[in-house]
């Protein structure tokens, strides 16, 4: 029964198995400490969906270098500071028997100078954004600072670490032709745009333990990137080895692909068909119902990577478990709902800048 395969254990290449196939997407919330220190505020959000059954359960992105963050009070790890707090985490999101990631960024081009005190950087001057060039030294300490956090997440006792690699950010910028004109070892061909991601999949896997879970997060579309270099790319990763999984981030995984050439199939379909070795590949990209997540292993995906149903229901798999015809509640949904499914007002207030997914409060009469 197809039901039924969206709780078989998934088993990959490094670490422990996740106990089913709903991995929490990685989400942002602006809920942790200005300088990076996790919050009880998100202690609390993570592990909630962890006890609600995700058999990943994955951190908010986390800036491997102070100059590199997109968000306030986005969650760091670019310093032993936040060893504390990430330890508890780890820890946190284990107990209640999920496998603990971690998600890698920097915000690149995207970095908020009201933030980080100095002009973003990329891998190519940018006049629209006020982007500086790295220079080449500066490539290879950012390579460099990558892997230190994800040796940092080791440390703290997490079970992997995920590498940001969509969504225009600073790796997903260094794979886009139109952000990345450089001439030199970084940039031209795909091979060479590519290069600091597979510098950081080869550090992390020669400094980190042997059973330390490696996972990628691509998108192919957007952001200047193209869908026939995304998918030669996606297709290097999945047969080479070194990754244990793909996470695709699709916005839609079953809507054509922009490109016109690709537009025969959906655009999940045009990455389940790649050989995988023993690489894992899940997407995401408006998954709400059980028939959408059983829909995506039905195209050929190995796991379903939820987000908007997994804030409006911390215990997603456990409900799909329950209810094999299971939708989440209809948006918006009120703020004291979402206080029951533990966020904090912060993150509230951030899910009220997504049109439609918060309910306005009523306006009592004096």
């Amino acid at each position: 029964m197809i039901t039924a395969d969206l709780f078989s254990p998934l088993a990959l290449a490094h670490g422990p198995a996740w106990k089913n196939r709903f991995m929490l997407a990685p989400l942002t919330n602006a809920q942790d400490h200005s300088d990076g220190r996790l919050s009880d505020d998100e202690l609390r959000w993570l592990t909630y969906r962890a006890e609600g059954g995700f058999g990943l359960v994955i951190t908010c992105a986390a800036h491997v270098q102070r100059q590199g963050q997109a968000f306030p009070c986005q969650l760091g790890v670019f310093s032993d500071d936040h060893l504390s707090g990430l330890t508890r985490l780890a820890a946190g999101i284990k107990a209640h028997g999920a496998v603990s990631s971690m998600q890698l960024h920097h915000a690149g081009l995207r970095a908020l100078r009201e933030l980080t005190g100095s002009d973003p950087v990329g891998p190519s001057q940018d006049a629209e954004t006020g982007t500086r060039a790295l220079s080449g030294a500066e490539v290879e300490q950012l390579t460099e600072d990558f892997i230190a956090a994800a040796v940092r997440a080791d440390a703290a006792g997490f079970d992997g670490v995920e590498l940001h690699g969509a969504h225009g950010y600073m790796l997903g910028a260094f794979l886009s032709a139109e952000t990345n004109r450089r001439d030199d070892a970084w940039g031209g061909t795909l091979e060479n745009r590519s290069r600091i991601v597979r510098d950081i999949i080869a550090g992390v896997r020669a400094r980190c333990r042997h059973d330390f879970q490696l996972g990628l997060r691509l998108s192919p579309e957007r952001y200047g990137l193209q869908m026939a270099e995304m998918r030669e790319f996606a297709g290097e990763l999945l047969s080479g080895g070194s990754l244990d999984y793909l996470d695709m981030s699709l916005w839609d995984v079953f809507k054509k692909p922009v490109d016109p050439a690709f537009q025969d199939r959906p655009l999940l379909d045009w990455f389940t068909d790649l050989p995988r070795n023993h690489t894992r590949l899940g997407a995401a990209g408006k998954i709400r119902t059980a028939a959408d997540a059983r829909r995506v292993l039905e195209h050929g995906a190995d796991f379903v990577i939820v987000g908007r149903a997994a804030i409006v229901h911390h215990d997603y798999p456990k409900k799909i478990a329950a209810d094999s015809d299971f939708a989440p509640l209809a948006l918006p949904v009120s703020r004291e709902h979402l206080r029951r499914e533990r966020l904090s007002e912060t993150f509230i207030d951030y899910m009220s800048s997504w049109p439609g997914f918060v309910a306005e409060e009523e306006t009592k009469n004096p």
